[in-house]
């Protein structure tokens, strides 16, 4: 299945939803490591095309949680 990027969106916002109740740390790492561990290399590199483009629509503990800086730390 070739998801969209509103497929990716919408599935990397609901993940967020989840992990919005826990601390902001914890949530950004499981947001990152969530990913990480169950979408393929594919929808990873869309989703990280997209948010290099502004990220439109995605949920901004998803941009945090994937940028740079924060896989870094």
């Amino acid at each position: 299945m070739s998801e969209t990027i509103q497929d990716l969106t919408r599935m990397a916002n609901q993940i967020a939803d989840f992990f919005r109740a826990y601390p902001e740390a914890e949530a950004l790492d499981g947001i990152a490591g969530h990913i990480r561990d169950f979408w393929t290399r594919p929808m990873r590199d869309r989703l990280d095309a997209h948010i290099a483009a502004g990220g439109e629509g995605l949920d901004p503990f998803v941009i945090k949680a994937l940028s740079p800086a924060s896989q870094d730390a």
